[in-house]
């Protein structure tokens, strides 16, 4: 299986705002996923996600859920799940 391009560009954005997590495309087309940084870096990636994208992402919405605060972070590194 190879990455798609959401991805791609998903994971230059979140390690270019030094942000930890991962993403997955849905069996439903859309994308779920975790991201976990710095909260100021974590409000613009919201904004990327919902707003840009990748260049072929068509946008109609974007929710964000369970959010809350840590200590520290949870994840490394910022991945593609399949």
């Amino acid at each position: 299986m190879t990455k798609s391009m959401l991805h791609i560009y998903t994971e230059k954005e979140g390690l270019r705002l030094g942000l930890v997590g991962w993403v997955k495309n849905t069996y439903k087309g859309t994308v779920v996923g975790q991201v976990q940084g710095p909260a100021d870096m974590v409000e613009e990636m919201k904004v990327w996600l919902s707003k840009e994208g990748s260049p072929t992402s068509r946008i109609t919405r974007a929710s964000f859920t369970n959010q809350r605060s840590i200590d520290k972070l949870e994840l490394s590194g910022f991945k593609t799940r399949f």
